[in-house]
């Protein structure tokens, strides 16, 4: 999910229009802008702007197919 306001240790992530709060505990370095991997309501790692958007589409071909 991509990190869209960091305030201290909360932030807000989006993905597809859908926003969450997540803590930042585990991950305070990141920054606003980057995507971060959230699991159980934490931001536990960053992930390469290139991996993510290639996974992001890939997600979205397989929801494409079960919908075909």
């Amino acid at each position: 999910m991509k990190l869209v306001a960091k305030e201290e240790l909360r932030g807000v992530v989006e993905l597809s229009g859908v926003k969450r709060e997540v803590s930042l505990m585990l991950l305070p370095e990141a920054e606003v802008g980057e995507y971060v991997l959230v699991h159980a309501g934490y931001a536990i790692a960053r992930v390469d702007q290139e991996e993510a958007e290639e996974t992001l589409r890939l997600l979205r071909d397989v929801l494409a197919a079960e919908e075909a």
